[in-house]
């Protein structure tokens, strides 16, 4: 319960420690961001960190100068493309060893969509929550050809990145926008969930 109130006090506030780490780090807080976006779709158990709501801050306070919104959009693009890459060979090679482990309920969610999406999975689960970290993984485990998932890697990871960097940029300091911004980060999170909850409940009615 104490780790679910943090993250949702950090989601809530994610303006004011993102202006705290770039008081203190400066532009050191390039290789934090891309940290944190390479870890999110990188790495099976860490689907909990922040991405779209990241996105979108760094995007608002590039455009009040903080950052460089080209260099931001790169930094991003090559963390989510990266990340996506590491996860899908770590699916590739150790898939079949680890896929017992992870919760059944997230690859059900995975499995989901690639069988009404195909390998255009991999592009819309960038816009899913939980499903953008397991999907490349998935994807490993079924062994698609990297080439074929490069390809829509790339394209979903500047579809991506560059939605929600250039969104906030262009409306992050809108006046209500600025008065509102915790509440409406959790707004882009959960217009986020929204395709996987239309997807569950699609799935339970079909199975009845």
């Amino acid at each position: 319960m104490g780790t679910l109130s943090t993250l949702l006090n950090i989601i809530l506030h994610i303006d004011t420690y993102l202006g705290e780490i770039l008081r203190q780090f400066g532009g050191w807080t390039y290789v934090l961001l891309f940290v944190v976006i390479f870890a999110e779709t990188g790495f099976v158990f860490t689907p909990f960190l922040p991405g779209d709501s990241l996105l979108f801050a760094a995007g608002a306070f590039a455009s009040l100068g903080y950052f460089h919104i080209v260099l931001l959009f790169l930094v991003f693009l090559l963390a989510a493309v990266l990340g996506d890459s590491v996860n899908y060979w770590a699916g590739h090679h150790i898939g079949q060893r680890w896929i017992s482990k992870i919760k059944p309920i997230y690859v059900e969610r995975t499995n989901l969509f690639y069988g009404k999406y195909g390998k255009k999975t991999i592009i819309l689960a960038r816009f899913v929550p939980i499903v953008r970290t397991f999907a490349p993984f998935i994807a490993g485990v079924g062994k698609m050809k990297y080439s074929t998932f490069l390809l829509y890697n790339i394209v979903g990871g500047i579809l991506w990145v560059g939605l929600f960097v250039w969104g906030g940029y262009f409306f992050g300091n809108i006046a209500i926008v600025q008065e509102h911004f915790g509440m409406f980060i959790i707004g882009i999170i959960v217009l986020s969930f929204v395709p996987l909850v239309v997807e569950v409940i699609r799935h339970q009615r079909n199975k009845n």
